[in-house]
């Protein structure tokens, strides 16, 4: 039996905005919160309490995407109106502005050693640049439509992108080639990430679904039909053992990876829920929705021995079609994986018995038919 779980709690929410919030992000050292907004400002919220919010404006459209460096000491935000900011998170709202873009940035992301940004744009393109002076590096540019996100990935040597063309690209930095695309989405990608591994990613697609794919073999790896419309964001537990996802049902939905299966649903917003975002210990996260408001919920959930977790896995494995087990493969970034590994095999060899186990029972009830119809002629 699993270990009782303890539920996600709102601990808190902040309200300033005046329009849709569209991204969110902790700071790493947890004193603050940056949101985004169509408003076109970004507030940076102190998670001390009694602490004054901070708003700054600047851009001249909505903010789209909103990013703290991995050091905490700038905030980076891309708006409608082509440009992107670099912003020091403090009482007096310094920045800088760089002209990114022909088109609204829809996206921008730190790499993990803070020395680069990655920006995606409606102009069809995904942009590299220096975090230091904002020096352009290159572009990548096989998108035919506008690319809605780009990541970098853990390690720094691979990128991420979706875009409206209905694909999810993957290149590599260092060729800046595109080493593969991801075709089959039903519809259009709002917002893909990383695994915390750099193995696999997700996608949250205007189909209401999450997929994860592995970026190795190049396959699906889990495909999660949980929500009744459009998802807009997602964010991985930093263990890699979970998922949260935001959409435009309302709802914040916590996946369990190891299991495959739904482990919460959260009801805050009224409205789309339109980002989340894990902190970088993933004991709190954020969310984000139409309705203007930034809750911030505690994890509750995760346990800080991940091996404890590993001790309670359960072995038995629930066969149907409409959750692929994930595959050995994926393999989550902490120091037991080797036996998350083995359970994840042992699940998956249960899992191809019992399949081979009903085709095999199939094969003989079709054999039995044949014969019984023969002898009836």
């Amino acid at each position: 039996m699993t270990s009782p779980l303890e539920d996600p709690s709102l601990e808190r929410h902040f309200k300033g905005h005046r329009d849709t919030v569209t991204s969110i992000d902790f700071n790493a050292n947890m004193k603050q919160l940056a949101s985004g907004s169509m408003d076109s400002c970004l507030m940076v919220w102190n998670l001390k309490p009694q602490m004054r919010a901070y708003r700054f404006v600047g851009h001249k459209d909505a903010i789209m995407s909103v990013q703290f460096s991995p050091s905490g000491h700038l905030v980076a935000s891309a708006s409608r109106d082509k440009t992107v900011r670099l912003w020091i998170p403090s009482v007096k709202g310094e920045s800088t502005v760089f002209r990114a873009h022909t088109g609204t940035v829809r996206s921008v992301s730190f790499s993990s050693d803070g020395q680069s940004l990655v920006t995606a744009s409606d102009d069809k393109t995904i942009k590299v640049w220096t975090v230091h002076r904002q020096k352009f590096l290159f572009c990548l540019s096989q998108h035919i439509n506008w690319v809605r996100c780009a990541k970098f990935s853990p390690d720094g040597r691979l990128i991420v992108s979706a875009s409206d063309d209905k694909t999810i690209k993957i290149w590599d930095k260092a060729s800046r080639e595109c080493t593969h695309s991801f075709c089959e989405h039903g519809g259009f990608v709002n917002y893909v990430d990383f695994h915390p591994s750099g193995t696999c990613i997700a996608a949250a697609g205007t189909d209401n679904t999450v997929k994860v794919w592995d970026v190795r073999m190049n396959k699906l790896l889990q495909h999660y039909q949980v929500h009744n419309a459009v998802v807009n964001g997602l964010s991985f537990h930093p263990s890699g053992n979970y998922l949260i996802t935001a959409s435009n049902d309302s709802t914040l939905k916590i996946l369990d990876l190891l299991e495959g299966r739904l482990l919460y649903t959260l009801h805050g917003h009224q409205g789309p829920a339109t980002c989340v975002a894990f902190s970088r210990a993933g004991d709190f996260f954020a969310s984000g929705g139409s309705d203007e408001q930034v809750m911030v919920w505690k994890t509750n959930f995760d346990i800080a021995d991940y091996g404890d977790v590993l001790k309670t896995q359960r072995h038995d494995t629930n066969v149907n079609g409409s959750i692929p087990i994930m595959d050995g493969h994926f393999t989550p970034s902490y120091h037991n994986s080797a036996k998350t590994v083995g359970i994840l095999e042992q699940r998956l060899t249960l899992t191809e018995d019992k399949l081979k186990e009903c085709l095999e029972n199939q094969h003989r009830i079709t054999l039995h038919i044949m014969q019984t119809n023969h002898e009836n002629d």
